[in-house]
């Protein structure tokens, strides 16, 4: 299963490659152009067989991780977030080191030696190390460099009939329905950006949407579902199960009206159950390509992820399902006549 292979994969903001050969592999036959470009986005095109807009469609393939930034003299490894992270989630989780993906767990000094103080509140990242098993800052120095990237190591499994849990859905679901779709075939030009650097700013998006100067642009993306206890019905942002969720507006772009309300018809039009993001502060790549040179059409479908940017997250296939074909009959009504 793509989903699978792609949760599981490494690709912390940065060091994507692992991704990007993945995707490449799947897509190289299908499209007529294939290119990664400096920052490392992986851009695929397909022609179409006659002049219409020039779409972009774009999901982002890093996810959020840790940086090695020194290594103790007692042989264990300090680091730095790469993204957003909860620092909560941290302690005695399991993460993958660098390429060759040593296994190790993210400690802290133990609680019965912490400062009452000390235990009301998240340890910071300098109360907290990597331990790999090693004995010395010599041995570390062998296998790992300062810079090298940690991952989270979950594996993706079924949860009940229709829900899936596994690392990185943010936004490896988005790549994966962004595969799905660069293997059909539509008339008009059809650029499929997977982008990298997302979540420490968008930086991928923003060279190749300058690059690419397309005529709209759809981002497909994985958004917060927070329809957990203790979370107030207003603030569930959305909710697992129903549906794709529409964007009006977050932290870092207001979306194109014209486009959502196409993809608000075609959902009615289609049946396919769809739901409206709820405002929230955090931004996406639209927030970077909208603003590109003159200005680009852009809007946003987000498939509802519960628990991300955290060691495991869990989404609904039924959602996943249903924004393959919210974006699949969209491309279809571009092909009808524009936007």
């Amino acid at each position: 299963m793509l989903l699978k292979k792609l949760s599981e994969a490494i690709g912390v903001s940065g060091r994507e490659s692992e991704v990007r050969n993945i995707i490449r592999e799947e897509l190289v036959n299908y499209v007529d152009e294939i290119k990664t470009d400096t920052l490392g986005n992986l851009i695929v095109y397909k022609k179409g067989k006659k002049q219409g807009p020039k779409m972009m469609l774009a999901a982002h393939m890093d996810e959020i991780g840790l940086m090695i930034t020194d290594i103790t003299d007692d042989g264990l490894l300090s680091f730095k977030p790469v993204g957003g992270i909860d620092k909560r989630v941290l302690v005695s989780k399991r993460v993958l080191v660098g390429d060759d993906k040593i296994p190790g767990v993210i400690g802290a000094k133990a609680i019965h030696l912490q400062k009452p103080n000390e235990r009301k509140k998240p340890l910071d990242y300098k109360a907290l190390y990597i331990d790999i098993g090693a004995k010395s800052k010599e041995e570390i120095e062998k296998l790992i460099d300062l810079g090298t990237m940690a991952s989270f190591d979950s594996k993706f499994e079924r949860l009940g009939s229709k829900t899936v849990k596994g690392k990185a859905f943010d936004d490896r679901v988005g790549c994966a329905a962004l595969v799905e779709i660069m293997k059909k075939d539509y008339n008009f030009p059809l650029y499929g950006v997977f982008t990298v650097q997302e979540e420490v700013g968008a930086r991928g998006a923003t060279v190749a949407a300058y690059d690419i100067e397309p005529d709209l642009a759809l981002v497909l993306e994985s958004t917060t579902a927070a329809d957990v206890p203790d979370a107030k019905e207003e603030g569930y942002s959305t909710r697992l199960g129903e549906g794709p969720a529409l964007t009006l507006r977050d932290g870092s772009t207001i979306v194109f009206k014209a486009i959502l309300d196409r993809l608000i018809s075609v959902c009615e039009e289609k049946n396919i159950k769809y739901q409206f993001r709820k405002f929230t502060k955090a931004g996406t790549d639209a927030g970077k390509i909208h603003l590109s040179k003159n200005g680009i059409a852009t809007a946003i479908i987000s498939v509802p992820a519960r628990y991300i940017h955290s060691p495991a997250s869990i989404i609904n296939l039924s959602d996943y399902e249903s924004t393959v074909k919210l974006a699949d009959e969209f491309c279809k009504e571009i092909e009808k006549g524009g936007f």
